[in-house]
C-alpha cells in the first residue's frame, strides 16, 4: 500500500453536499479530482513548451539529424552506438515495449 499522507482541504457546505449525493469515497473523489488537474496542468505545460521552444533546440531542429550528427568528429560519431549491443523492439498496446522475436 502507498504511504498516506494527511491534507486538510476547506470546502463550502455545498461542495461537500454535492461530492457526497455522488461519491461514497469522498476522499478517493478529490484524491481523483487531484490527479487529474495534476495530469492536465502537465499537458499544459508540455504544450506551453512545445509553443515556445528554447532558441537553441529550434537551431539544432531546423539543422536535422545528419547535419547535428555530421558536427561530430570522425571518431565520435562511430563511438555513439555500437549496433552489435542493440535488440528489435516494437510497442504492443496495454504491454509496452516487446522485443521482437523475443
Amino acid at each position: 500500500m502507498a504511504n498516506l499522507g494527511r491534507v486538510t482541504v476547506t470546502l463550502s457546505d455545498e461542495l461537500v453536499r454535492e461530492i457526497d449525493r455522488r461519491e461514497k469515497n469522498r476522499s478517493k473523489f478529490v484524491a481523483e479530482a487531484v490527479r487529474n488537474e495534476l495530469h492536465r496542468r502537465r499537458r499544459e505545460e508540455l504544450q506551453r513548451s512545445l509553443d515556445n521552444p528554447h532558441p537553441e533546440s529550434s537551431e539544432v531542429s531546423a539543422m536535422g539529424f545528419t547535419d547535428w550528427a555530421g558536427n561530430f568528429p570522425d571518431e565520435d560519431a562511430e563511438s555513439l552506438l555500437d549496433g552489435t549491443q542493440g535488440m528489435s523492439v516494437r510497442w504492443v498496446e496495454g504491454e509496452g515495449w516487446s522485443e521482437v522475436g523475443g
